[in-house]
């Protein structure tokens, strides 16, 4: 190279150093143009945040709002493809429509009649969809043909209604009749509490309740859908597991078979969750992971067997075969949950690619997964089950990347012994990677941690893949024959073993604590900071760490309620200086609710509320007409049921008066019961500043699966003289 060609590379570099140094953005650039093969992997994030967008939404939107979206940022993707300019960005707003327009267009299309009010003792005919054992009986959901004297056009398209213990076992498929008492399905029982309301829109269930007479069968009813036939068949094997092995260990065996966990005894799923070990209940990877691998074994090692057809067949092909028809089968008997959906998809797509001699992309293939069930299913995304599971493959996925050439110097040159201390390091790094990754939604959506979750897998996990998971399945291969006894006892040891280390681990001093509910933003921005962590392979990976401590440290800055009010008016909750709750009104039908009060801010059990007697840190008073509250230099006059409303209110910021009629009360802003029934109960904080409350329906806003209120709606009522509340945005 002569002077010229010299002074011009130097010109370069020197030109590529000023602009590197000049522009963060060049740099950034550089870095991405690195990592362009895991541009892919943040399709699943931008779609679901399409859907996120779409739920967090206070009005629901126009149906073409969705289509529009879609027609305008497709054609934009596909012209700036054919361009070649801004072509991630373009993908991206794409993927962001898709999301959004999915979402919308599930919730249309299984919008259904629901209940307005209670129907008490009301004749109901229907068809019987699925049959759930629970504790203390069955518990069915039945498609209605007629509800009393309910207009056809205002009938559910389902019912879930808890039967008798003494009732018979309804067939699913079959045509039944009975009498039951019906209840429109429960809101949230406090503002980012759990909106079973939502769920049951989406299930298409309208109405809940129990049944107050015996379930008649009635005859001439078509046969029914494959649908129903195969919620017949998992009812049936349910009930030969249960009958085999009785008791708690049927419930758990039936759960792992089948995947029905209702008829699990409430102390006994408490013990698994406390030891770290609910997921053995709810099939997922492990389960479906498991079963491909067994039935890819024992079927290419049959095969092996008969030489004639080891030379002659590939026979890898052939297990691969056999494997996917397995996996498939047990998605369908479990009854197609998230968890097992989106484990089936991975297992499927690894089988898959043994079968085209191709190696399989993990990373990939989580992503095509969550697309897959995302597109089905956008409601899925909003899930505990969606978001851990994924959160947990991530994890792992993302890890043994890293590791994998270290991991497999570690074994190419181990003898039989070092191999088995690998597998129990393995099974320690795996529960402590799953687990880190899933703590941020368990504390989001359960509130409760295990401290020995780690200890109590490392034994559990080999127990259920190495004894349970193979004997499960043989007693599915000799349960057309009328054997599976053989194979279900000694199945159920195996069940007796993980349950004894389960409530082992409990008994240990600090096995489980509850811990306060993360915000959603804090669970928005740690999960973004997670996902950044996992997708990328170079050093910058490592500042998704930010966002993931910010979101911890968003359960510090999170404030709780000082005062809390269920829908009805008939449990109210007043924070205590120590941080727990005085509660009112606490009955047997309100207990969830107030259970839910305590538990989403770890304020330990609910303290009895005074008497006529003021409270040991002179926080309430209650040894007037009414009870007094203060707090931050504010003071509000509680009125709970069964007291009268006449005290004079002149002197406080706030009276709750819950106690029909609220009358005698003058000087004050007013939440009276009729306002507390139509916005679905409140949470109210008190500051120096003034007071802030939010109420369920102002958290979940005008959706279809929240009931309108009855008459027009209901406002905060203020004296002319009184000091007004200030509603919280």
């Amino acid at each position: 190279m002569n002077d010229t060609g010299k002074r011009a590379v130097r010109r370069d570099l020197a030109t590529d150093w000023a602009e590197a140094l000049a522009s963060p953005a060049y740099r950034l650039r550089r870095a991405l143009e690195t990592e362009r093969d895991r541009w892919f992997l943040w399709l699943p994030l931008l779609f679901g945040l399409g859907i996120g967008i779409y739920y967090s939404l206070l009005v629901e939107p126009p149906l073409w709002l969705g289509f529009l979206t879609v027609g305008v940022a497709l054609p934009a993707a596909g012209a700036a493809w054919y361009r070649g300019r801004f072509v991630p960005a373009a993908i991206g707003i794409a993927a962001l429509a898709l999301g959004f327009a999915a979402a919308e267009l599930e919730t249309w299309s299984v919008a259904a009649p629901v209940l307005a009010n209670e129907l008490s003792r009301v004749p109901v005919e229907g068809r019987v969809v699925e049959v759930e054992p629970v504790t203390g009986g069955l518990r069915m959901i039945i498609e209605p043909q007629s509800i009393g004297s309910l207009p056809p056009d205002e009938l559910p398209a389902r019912l879930r209604i808890k039967l008798r213990e003494d009732e018979g076992v309804p067939v699913p498929g079959e045509g039944v009749a009975l009498r039951a008492t019906l209840f429109p399905p429960s809101p949230p029982a406090m503002p980012e509490a759990y909106d079973f309301q939502r769920r049951a829109f989406f299930n298409r269930i309208g109405g809940v309740g129990f049944a107050v007479a015996p379930v008649r069968a009635l005859s001439g009813e078509p046969a029914p859908a494959w649908r129903v036939r195969l919620a017949a068949l998992r009812s049936t094997i349910t009930r030969r597991i249960q009958a085999a092995l009785p008791g708690s260990t049927g419930a758990i065996a039936a759960a792992i078979i089948t995947g029905e966990t209702h008829a699990i005894p409430d102390a006994e799923s408490q013990a698994f969750r406390d030891a770290g070990l609910a997921h053995i209940l709810v099939i997922a990877g492990l389960h479906m992971g498991l079963v491909a691998g067994i039935a890819f074994l024992a079927v290419r090692f049959s095969l092996a067997c008969v030489p004639w057809v080891a030379l002659r067949v590939n026979t890898k092909k052939i297990a691969a075969c056999a494997a996917l028809a397995v996996t498939f089968s047990y998605m369908l008997l479990s009854g197609a949950t998230v968890s097992s959906r989106r484990s089936f998809l991975m297992t499927a797509l690894v089988l898959l690619a043994i079968l085209v001699d191709r190696l399989s992309l993990s990373a990939r293939s989580l992503a095509w997964a969550a697309l897959a069930i995302m597109i089905w299913s956008p409601y899925a995304a909003t899930g505990s089950s969606f978001q851990m599971s994924f959160a947990a493959v991530a994890g792992l996925i993302a890890f043994y990347e890293a590791f994998r050439q270290r991991i497999g110097g570690w074994y190419s040159h181990a003898g039989l012994i070092r191999r088995l201390g690998l597998h129990l390091v393995g099974i320690v790094l795996t529960t402590v990677i799953s687990t880190l990754a899933t703590t941020a939604f368990t504390i989001y959506h359960f509130n409760r941690l295990a401290a020995y979750s780690v200890a109590a897998n490392v034994i559990a996990v080999p127990i259920t893949g190495l004894w349970v998971l193979p004997w499960a399945i043989l007693a599915c291969l000799l349960m057309p024959l009328g054997l599976e006894r053989f194979a279900l006892a000694p199945m159920g040891w195996g069940i007796d073993a993980i349950a004894a280390i389960a409530h082992a681990v409990t008994q240990l001093p600090g096995a489980a604590f509850d811990v306060p509910s993360m915000p959603t933003y804090g669970l928005m921005v740690l999960a973004f900071g997670g996902f950044w962590l996992c997708v990328w392979r170079r050093r910058w990976r490592l500042w998704g760490l930010v966002p993931i401590a910010a979101g911890f440290c968003s359960i510090v800055l999170a404030q709780p309620p000082d005062i809390l009010i269920d829908g009805e008016a008939g449990a109210v909750a007043a924070r205590a200086a120590d941080g727990s709750y005085f509660v009112t009104g606490a009955t047997h039908s309100n207990t969830f609710v107030t259970d839910t009060w305590t538990r989403r801010d770890a304020s330990g059990p609910a303290q009895s509320w005074p008497e006529h007697a003021r409270s040991a840190d002179g926080r309430l008073d209650c040894s007037g007409a009414g009870c007094l509250y203060r707090a931050n230099g504010r003071r509000v006059l509680l009125v709970p049921p069964g007291t009268l409303g006449s005290t004079d209110c002149a002197a406080v910021d706030l009276a709750l008066i819950t106690a029909p009629p609220s009358r005698g009360c003058a000087g004050a802003a007013i939440l009276d019961r009729p306002t507390i029934r139509a916005a679905g109960g409140y949470a109210i904080w008190l500051k120096a500043a003034g007071i802030s409350m939010v109420s369920a329906r102002d958290w979940r806003g005008d959706r279809p699966w929240v009931p309108r209120p009855p008459g027009p709606p209901a406002r905060l009522s203020t004296s002319a003289a009184g000091p007004p509340a200030v509603p919280a945005p």
